[in-house]
């Protein structure tokens, strides 16, 4: 998995990233705010860390760019040596989805990450229930419908991903291209609508909602 970290004190940057890539992540290590926001927004991660104090902008200002003007959706966890309580309020507000007090152990982080894993399904080889007759292999590409494999594209599968994560609330465009395509790739909106109409050929029409001039929303119980 892809793991952006933001922190610029030398010595605990070193340890996080040492522990991340000994865990296997493909790390990309920043020290500077400006530096993680170009990252978010060129590349795809499968979750961050951003450290609040940083020079110039920080961790907080990413997050708000990241999620204000680019409707990123990137799982983000927030660390700071901040013991109060109105930054950690303040993080929250912005979209993050986790925040921990320095100083803290490498198991914690590990559980976080654990967690944050769990919770979007990152990097799972599971087989994801999407109702009684449907399933879904990430890793493999593939649709089960009554147990009949079906190969999806990678991009319908990252497409599907997002949906499956993101169940029951509707999800724009912007919001498809910007977690999904890097900056450099992004396709048009004919070119999604290629990849949503493939996807409910295959799961149904009723799985996969238009909502008119907002986005779409998929259907899970």
């Amino acid at each position: 998995m892809k793991v952006l970290l933001l922190e610029d004190d030398p010595a605990l940057s070193d340890i996080l990233n040492d522990y991340l890539n000994h865990k296997g992540y493909e790390v990309t290590l920043c020290t500077q705010g400006e530096d993680a926001l170009e990252n978010l927004i060129e590349s795809v991660y499968d979750f961050a860390i951003l450290d609040v104090n940083t020079p110039t902008m920080s961790g907080l200002d990413v997050l708000k760019h990241v999620r204000d003007d680019y409707k990123s959706r990137t799982p983000i966890i927030i660390i700071t040596a901040y013991q109060d309580t109105k930054h950690l309020k303040t993080a929250f507000e912005l979209g993050s989805d986790d925040y921990i007090k320095k100083p803290f152990d490498l198991e914690e982080l590990e559980q976080r990450i654990n967690r944050l894993c769990r919770y979007f399904s990152l990097g799972t080889r599971d087989e994801i229930k999407i109702d009684n007759s449907i399933s879904f292999i990430p890793h493999e590409c593939i649709v089960l419908l009554d147990e009949k494999k079906v190969h999806i594209a990678q991009k319908e599968r990252d497409i599907l991903k997002y949906f499956v994560n993101h169940a029951n609330r509707v999800i724009s465009s912007d919001e498809l291209l910007q977690n999904i395509w890097q900056y450099d790739e992004q396709p048009t909106d004919a070119t999604i609508r290629v990849y949503i109409k493939n996807l409910r050929e295959i799961l149904g029409k009723e799985k996969i909602e238009t909502i008119r001039g907002v986005g779409y929303k998929f259907e899970q119980k």
